[in-house]
């Protein structure tokens, strides 16, 4: 298993040096989707947060793992007993005092076999009133526990210490899920200031050419060509243009705000000013099968195989509880050297005597009925039905989602060729009313039409482009392809097999 350090190492996130932004003077923030991703994988605060759960969860690895560390005991104690015997048939009362000084000291270890050994030396020292001497004992002894039914599995008695390295697993792959998620978001919030961006672009332009139009009508009017209620058509589409400006420039700083969040760049604060470096370029390449992406999602998605290790976990606690469905029957086998003396160095030096101590015995327990431990069967078996279920619930819904995101990302490069056409028409529906216009035998109002639907095809058509890339980008989200596609390495990369 890796150490502390290297999981921690292998926690972190590995991008493409060549995705770190510019260091930029002042309150602006030049970036590129690319600077974007890079930026809140190395300063996302919730991001930070999510990494450090794998290893606190490896924690309970070391835990589970230190019962079957050895174990150092030692006891030191005085004690005196006084002891009043009647002795009758002289008539008198003997005391007898004894005073006994214990130094006892040894090991003990558990092993995953079920076995547990136990080494130890004890000194005792007594003085009594009855003796004239004081008395030394010294002992050696070794202690051997074999269970034989309940707790002799070595994989029953591993499955807390499995359990807790696919909690860790686990909670690498949800990690890889938050990240996965983390750069969809940075990637949708992108784009959607770019969309922003855009239309307060086309909303000032569009007040410009509503403003000119004004002028235009009222020079018009001026000179008696145009009658004074063209005026209030062209002032209406004046206000309408300026309302959509107010609008779109409040959804832009809505979006710059959300995305310094998300990206949380070093020395910004909420009125850094963001200068984007992509502009909404159509994508029109085909995609994909969906077959492939349902494939992909149903090997690489975060949260199905998190799901499919805690099948996993669920299995081994079914094996460990099984366990207690059986009785407890330990053999145990006590030896032991003795030496006593009148000093405490010939006590130890007289282990090689004659004295010494065996016990050799079996040791039953069983609670009658066993409720308990068959309820803790009967739920570890149940939960695992119900986590497999889930895993296949959720593959099912991971499809659906797949197939969804598919067909939206499909949709939307459809929509470009066919707001790109709309637009272009649009233009050459303006270009007549224009000149209709100027030759006198157009409408302000229709004019003014003709430059409404002018501005919606303008920003359907940005819009198409944006949604793509979003659908794009949700599509690789679902099939758990994204960071792979982006060339970020980060663990749960692996299909967890049942």
């Amino acid at each position: 298993m890796p150490g502390d350090g290297e999981r921690e190492a292998g926690l972190r996130l590995q991008l493409p040096e060549d995705w770190a932004p510019a260091v930029t003077p002042g309150r602006t923030l030049e970036l590129s989707i690319e600077n974007a991703v890079y930026l809140a994988l190395r300063h996302n605060r919730s991001l930070s947060v999510e990494q450090l759960r794998p290893l606190i969860t490896g924690t309970f690895e070391a835990t589970e793992r230190a019962l079957f560390d050895p174990v150092f005991f030692a006891e030191a104690s005085v004690g005196r007993e006084r002891v009043v015997r009647q002795l009758e048939e002289v008539g008198q009362v003997d005391l007898i005092t004894t005073d006994r000084d214990l130094l006892e000291a040894g090991a003990r270890q558990r092993f995953p076999t079920g076995t547990e050994v136990e080494l130890s030396l004890r000194s005792v020292r007594s003085d009594s009133t009855r003796v004239e001497e004081e008395q030394f004992s010294a002992r050696a002894g070794i202690t051997l526990t074999q269970a034989l039914l309940r707790g002799a599995r070595v994989e029953s008695n591993l499955a807390r210490l499995r359990q807790a390295e696919l909690d860790t697993l686990a909670s690498e792959y949800e990690l890889r899920g938050f990240a996965e998620a983390l750069v969809a978001d940075v990637e949708q919030t992108y784009w959607e200031y770019v969309l922003a961006d855009r239309r307060t672009e086309i909303f000032a332009e569009a007040l410009a050419v509503a403003e000119q139009q004004l002028s235009e009508t009222r020079s018009r009017i001026a000179v008696g060509q145009r009658p004074e209620t063209e005026e209030t058509a062209a002032l209406a589409e004046v206000a309408l243009r300026r309302q959509g400006l107010i609008n779109a420039r409040a959804q832009k700083a809505a979006a710059r705000m959300r995305l310094l969040q998300l990206i949380n760049p070093a020395g910004a604060d909420w009125n850094t000013e963001i200068v984007l470096e992509d502009t909404p370029e159509p994508m029109t390449f085909p995609l994909d099968p969906v077959d492939l992406h349902v494939r992909l999602s149903h090997q690489l998605r975060p949260e199905l195989n998190e799901a499919r290790i805690r099948a996993r976990r669920g299995e081994l606690e079914v094996i460990r509880t099984r366990q207690g469905l059986l009785p407890r029957l330990d053999l145990f086998i006590t030896l032991g050297e003795s030496g006593y003396a009148s000093a405490f160095g010939r006590a130890w030096r007289d282990l090689d005597g004659p004295g010494y101590d065996y016990r050799l015995g079996l040791r039953f327990e069983v609670p009658f009925g066993n409720r308990a431990a068959q309820a803790e069967s009967r739920r570890a078996r149940l939960t695992r039905q119900q986590s497999l279920e889930a895993v296949a619930n959720l593959a099912q819904l991971t499809a659906l989602d797949v197939q969804t995101a598919w067909l939206e990302t499909e949709r939307t490069r459809e929509q470009i060729s066919a707001t790109r056409v709309t637009r272009e028409l649009q233009e050459e529906v303006l270009r007549a009313e224009q000149a209709r216009f100027r030759v006198g035998t157009g409408t302000a109002l229709a004019l003014a039409q003709a430059q409404r639907d002018l501005l919606e095809s303008q920003l359907e058509e940005v819009e198409a482009v944006i949604r793509h890339r979003q659908a794009l980008a949700d599509l690789y989200r679902q099939s758990g392809t994204l960071l792979m596609r982006r060339g970020i390495a980060a663990p749960g990369d692996e299909e967890v097999v049942l």
